[in-house]
């Protein structure tokens, strides 16, 4: 599990393609203290470290994962947020985050708003899945609150730590990005349609 707070932006140095699995291996600040099998969000979805070498780890993302996520639209150099899951006894700072990636949006605009910047995304709305104002959403693994929720559509607004310290900087119109929706929205809707 995870809180949507990221800890740091890791670079990626290399992608393997196998079979339809692409191996991902990132530099990142906190590599040394990591250890195989242990679980870090990667644009908010949950992937294994498999390999550790130096100051660069590895992480599989499989057919199902590179289906429902970004990762498959990486490339070399790239920025991606990174945190690692939740100690048990840890303050949770943003939302519950399960790593678990619903969807991919767009960005449809970015505007800077005298300090600040406003995000718009929009998303397949057949999915099912909601956004609600003032409610939680995860966008590439950044815990965030809901403005102008829509039917198809939301924003967000960014303060300038958030900016400068994900990946959000690199953001632009046409940008795909994870969608990760509140967990109990996702349990309330299906509870509702299965009273309909």
């Amino acid at each position: 599990m995870f809180s949507g707070i990221i800890e740091g932006l890791g670079e990626v140095v290399s992608l393997r393609k196998e079979k339809n699995n692409l191996h991902i291996t990132v530099k990142s600040d906190f590599t040394h203290e990591l250890k195989i099998d242990q679980s870090i969000a990667h644009n908010g979805v949950c992937l294994t470290v498999v390999n550790i070498e130096n100051d660069t780890y590895t992480v599989t993302a499989i057919d199902e994962t590179l289906s429902k996520t970004n990762l498959g639209l990486l490339n070399k150099g790239d920025k991606i947020n990174l945190e690692r899951c939740m100690k048990l006894g840890d303050r949770l700072d943003g939302h519950i985050v399960q790593g678990h990636v619903d969807q991919t949006g767009i960005c449809t605009l970015v505007q800077e708003t005298n300090g600040s910047w406003l995000f718009t995304f929009e998303y397949d709305r057949a999915k099912n899945n909601i956004t609600v104002e003032k409610g939680s959403v995860s966008i590439n693994g950044v815990s965030l609150t809901v403005v102008n929720s829509l039917a198809n559509s939301f924003s967000v607004c960014i303060i300038p730590y958030t900016f400068n310290h994900t990946n959000f900087h690199t953001f632009k119109k046409g940008t795909v990005v994870n969608l990760e929706f509140d967990i109990l929205g996702k349990y309330i809707s299906r509870l509702m349609e299965s009273r309909v």
